[in-house]
């Protein structure tokens, strides 16, 4: 898993979207790319799949790790899920999004799927939990 970080304004956006679409070039598999806005969608390169959040209707923790889930589960050959604002998806502060985070290793784990996420806050502001996946 790999972590963008920093306060609100500080670049999180383009640079996932840059490493998006840098990783869409080597990838083998399919890349997706998940956020809760159509704001940035015209600027990630087909074919990387995006998808709006607010679409389908995710209000909860357990609704997008059912989403996160029903992805991976979807399509064998996704190697990439970019994750645009995930506690603002889930609707949650950081530090309470812990189950999300263990979703997403098991998902690693299991089915070689590659998470990237951002996380708005400072290093110091992290939870351990996302902590131990900052470079």
């Amino acid at each position: 898993m790999k972590i963008f970080y920093g306060p609100k304004g500080t670049g999180k956006t383009k640079a996932i979207i840059d490493f998006a679409n840098s990783a869409k070039d080597a990838a083998k598999g399919h890349v997706v790319y998940i956020t809760d806005s159509d704001k940035y969608g015209f600027e990630l390169k087909m074919p990387i799949r995006f998808l709006n959040t607010s679409d389908f209707g995710i209000a909860s923790e357990d609704e997008f790790r059912g989403f996160i889930k029903g992805i991976v589960a979807s399509n064998g050959d996704n190697e990439y899920v970019f994750i645009d604002g995930v506690a603002r998806i889930c609707g949650k502060k950081l530090g309470e999004i812990n189950s999300i985070f263990n979703t997403m290793d098991a998902l690693e784990d299991k089915f070689g799927v590659k998470f990237v996420l951002t996380c708005s806050g400072t290093k110091e502001e992290l939870p351990d939990f996302i902590l131990k996946y900052v470079d």
